[in-house]
């Protein structure tokens, strides 16, 4: 396993290319880990299933999401210390974070549960699938302390520099996922409720191995018994970094329900198309999404230890090699989005309504490679609170309200209602941009660059 990366000094491609590759691979893992539920039951179950799933499965997301992005606050704190040249400091920091997420997931695992009927009926889910999204959400949301655990793991390693253990335990939980859902929905025929067995099973089997190999490795600090005394002063740290990020994530991931179920209240191909359209976008999105997180630790260790110049410069590498592949991602999915969708279903109007909706977030592609990027960069500065408000705007000035009034169109389009995203990320760049130049204002005028 290799040795944490020290983003302060030396180059700064080289080494931020070698932390975001196994981040791609662990995104890549965890995108295919989410399209293998979809991708299975389009093969082996109808129509039903595949909205069920493709409901259901957003909102455990958006859910989850709410939780897990808490952690990018430890990402953030553990890369300060290392540049602090402080990691030593981790134990304390891991351990209230434990205690952190584990009564936050005690709470989501009874909200869930107990409200799921509520959930799939804000989300208008089709009137045929009612039944399936109910019980994938309860069966997911009674492992939510689990699907929290896996995420935390990787949140907690990217922060002292190392990408590689966050991708093994993706590729556990990946391989246990397929095997289950080939065992579960391909040869038991048990469809949305054995798609979302399958989730919950991988993970905690990924977190149970995940820990036996942590424990065999070398740490900059030690997680001892004294450790877990909450200490209030860390929380509050890890919420003030973090909550603002949950807070950007829920309130976009909120944007993308209520657009899905403006999308569900248009019939079960349309929902059943945009459900496999998001699959295909977790992909088409990676690239963005890698140095995204990868920006996060490297800039919140040079932020760490003075050398802002460092941070500004690896956000120029970021972009410019993340506009390289986007270009691809563009010409694939806007000409070439049937063969993407059909990957995942096999029902022809299906397909054509996740092309549709797909040609939409090809645009977005040439977009979030900026965005994404500046999002990664102002998390590691700690303007999450700017990250929030940014992504608050977009979502519920722009997507939000772009998306109703695509959809009284008529005829009503699936590409028309698409376009309320790159609308909104335009916007949030515009910010972007911005928020930078007010920075480089005040670091200039502190003599830090």
């Amino acid at each position: 396993m290799n040795e944490n990366i020290n983003f302060t000094e030396g180059k700064i491609l080289a080494p931020l290319l070698k932390f975001a590759v196994p981040v791609l691979f662990a995104l890549f893992l965890q995108s295919l880990y989410g399209a293998v539920d979809l991708m299975i039951v389009g093969k082996f179950a109808d129509k039903t299933d595949v909205s069920g799933v493709s409901t259901g499965s957003q909102i455990m997301m958006t859910l989850t999401n709410l939780v897990s992005s808490i952690s990018m606050g430890m990402t953030v704190f553990l890369g300060q210390k290392t540049g602090e040249k402080k990691a030593d400091e981790g134990g304390n920091i891991v351990a209230n974070g434990i205690i952190l997420f584990f009564t936050m997931g005690l709470f989501l695992t009874l909200f869930i549960t107990l409200f799921a009927v509520d959930l799939a009926n804000i989300m208008n889910a089709p009137e045929e699938a009612f039944e399936l999204t109910v019980s994938y959400i309860r069966i997911c949301g009674a492992g939510a302390i689990v699907i929290i655990s896996y995420n935390l793991i990787g949140s907690i390693f990217r922060g002292l520099g190392d990408s590689i253990t966050p991708l093994i335990t993706v590729f556990i939980a990946c391989i246990c996922n397929i095997i289950g859902d080939l065992i579960l929905v391909a040869c038991f025929d048990m469809g949305t409720k054995g798609a979302a067995t399958a989730t919950v099973a991988a993970q905690f089997i990924s977190v149970l191995i995940s820990l036996k190999l942590i424990s065999r490795k070398k740490l900059p600090f030690v997680l001892k018994k004294d450790c877990f005394r909450i200490k209030k002063e860390i929380i509050k740290k890890i919420l003030f970094i973090g909550a603002p990020v949950a807070l950007q994530d829920l309130l976009v991931g909120i944007s993308f329900l209520v657009i899905l179920a403006i999308v569900n209240s248009l019939g079960l191909i349309a929902s059943a198309g945009v459900g496999v359209a998001e699959k295909v976008c977790a992909f088409i999105m990676l690239i963005p999404s890698a140095f995204a997180q990868s920006m996060s630790a490297f800039v919140s260790q040079n932020r760490g230890a003075g050398r802002y110049d460092r941070a500004f410069k690896g956000l120029k590498y970021a972009i410019g090699v993340s506009f390289i592949f986007a270009g691809i991602m563009f010409y694939t999915a806007f000409f070439h989005g049937d063969i993407l969708a059909g990957i995942f279903a096999n029902d022809t109007q299906v397909i054509a309504a996740a092309w549709d909706y797909l040609k939409a977030y090809a645009i977005d592609c040439l977009l979030t490679c900026f965005l994404f990027c500046f999002i990664g960069f102002f998390n590691g500065m700690e303007y999450t609170r700017f990250v929030m408000v940014q992504g608050i705007i977009g979502a519920f000035l722009v997507r939000i309200p772009v998306s109703f009034m695509m959809s009284r169109q008529e005829p009503v389009s699936l590409f028309h209602i698409g376009l309320a995203t790159p609308c909104s990320t335009i916007v949030q760049i515009t910010l972007c941009f911005l928020c930078m130049a007010h920075l480089l204002k005040k670091l200039k005028g502190e003599n830090r660059i």
